[in-house]
């Protein structure tokens, strides 16, 4: 079960984020909605996903968690901001590689998880 758990969460979070970056590129009004409906279905998926996997494995609400919950909230909010502020897609394209790869990192890291101190 934490096989699936982890495929929902990676997949959704490689689609949403290509999702992201699509409505930086197209912010047009008629694509808005189906963007918008397509982001918010992958990031309950991603946030489902993850979640699950946290309960089957035991963790406890660590540092990195909630790094990642954080970045899960910025990722989430991006395509909506792609379509109120359009002028600002450069910027919000190297934010959210930014908030990406802190992402990866924290999971890589696990900053403040107890059995990963060395």
């Amino acid at each position: 079960m934490i096989l699936v758990y982890s495929l929902m969460h990676v997949a959704s979070g490689f689609l949403l984020v290509a999702t992201t970056f699509y409505a930086f590129a197209a912010p047009t009004p008629e694509r808005r909605r189906c963007t918008l409906i397509v982001a918010g279905v992958l990031s309950l998926l991603m946030l489902t996903g993850g979640f699950g996997q946290m309960a089957r494995l035991g963790y406890g609400f660590a540092t990195w968690l909630y790094i990642k919950i954080a970045c899960w909230l910025l990722l989430s909010a991006m395509a909506g901001i792609a379509f109120k502020k359009p002028q600002l897609a450069g910027k919000l394209t190297v934010l959210t590689a930014l908030v990406i790869l802190t992402a990866v990192w924290s999971v890589y890291y696990k900053p403040g998880y107890a059995s990963f101190v060395g």
